[in-house]
């Protein structure tokens, strides 16, 4: 998948484009119906299937305090993108000169930088200063511009429709497997391997430390099972989330022991993918009683992935 980061880096004319237009945060159902849309379309078309979208949310330059927790990281997305069968990801900033363009400036940035055959969105999809562009101008007007417009219905579980805000929340109120759903995989957690205070290692759980960036949303403290990522390989795992009271940690983090793992990886990126939620956070009077909650721990995490 070629990704642009700047529109200037937009100079090739690529053959039938059919463009996903969205933030697609966290790339969920609703989003993966947009996407595989274009990218089914292009397949008819003998195009190229290219997503525009932007590296950071609108929200964080129109309104800051407004602006919501990512669902994933970016590299998170790419690799979705990818995986889906995206031929061009386009992922530009967000700047305050693009938030000042009409939505007609906008079409004609389309028309005069990539000349799409077909633009594609969801219902909820606004863009344009305001946000003044919709669905339904891009219907109306898309002729204009020189390409053809499809909006895709909503999509839903249990007659609601599926959201980033809606996932958002379920993530906050620890509700792992409605959030699953929403997204059609299990939430992860993508980040850089930090250097932690080695306790895991003097009691056999070494454990691969990720900081939590308070610009994304995270699941409640607490252990979970987890499928982590490491090297495009993949192994089971039991992750906590929380500031590891028992040793009095000040700072939130995501702390993963990967099963049958020994490499050292820090400074690496992982993707910790979260299964299902094993316990609360707990504090232990001693790290005997650690050590043994975290035996008791793996046996559960091994028996739940092997059957």
């Amino acid at each position: 998948m070629e990704i642009i980061k700047k529109l200037s880096g937009i100079t090739k004319k690529y053959p039938q484009p059919v463009v996903a237009l969205g933030m697609f945060d966290g790339v969920h159902l609703g989003h993966a119906t947009v996407i595989n849309h274009a990218i089914d379309k292009a397949k008819l078309v003998k195009g190229t299937s290219i997503v525009f979208t932007f590296s950071n949310h609108p929200l964080t330059v129109i309104s800051p305090d407004d602006a919501p927790l990512m669902i994933g990281s970016k590299s998170l997305r790419r690799e979705i993108f990818a995986n889906m069968g995206v031929d061009v990801l386009i992922e530009v900033q967000f700047t305050k000169d693009f938030s000042k363009k009409s939505p007609e400036e906008f079409l004609e940035l389309l028309r005069d930088k990539i000349a799409p055959a077909y633009v594609v969105t969801g219902q909820n999809y606004t863009f344009g200063r305001f946000g003044r562009g919709n669905g339904r101008l891009l219907l109306r007007e898309a002729e204009n511009y020189g390409f053809k417009a499809e909006v895709c219905q909503t999509f839903t579980v249990d007659r609601k429709t599926v959201s980033s805000t809606r996932i958002r929340a379920l993530i906050a109120a620890g509700d792992l497997i409605s959030a699953n759903e929403l997204l059609g995989r299990n939430f992860i957690y993508a980040g850089e391997v930090v250097n932690g205070d080695k306790r895991g290692r003097k009691i056999g759980f070494p454990t691969a430390n990720i900081e939590i960036d308070d610009k994304r949303a995270m699941l409640p403290n607490g252990a979970y099972i987890v499928r982590v990522k490491v090297r495009e390989k993949f192994f089971n795992g039991i992750a906590n989330v929380g500031d590891n009271p028992t040793f009095k940690v000040a700072k939130r983090r995501l702390e993963v022991f990967i099963d049958n793992f020994s490499e050292n990886i820090y400074g690496e990126e992982i993707f910790v993918s979260f299964v299902s939620k094993l316990r609360d956070e707990k504090i232990f009077s001693s790290v005997d009683d650690l050590k043994t909650q975290l035996n008791e721990d793996l046996r559960v995490m091994r028996n739940a992935t092997t059957n």
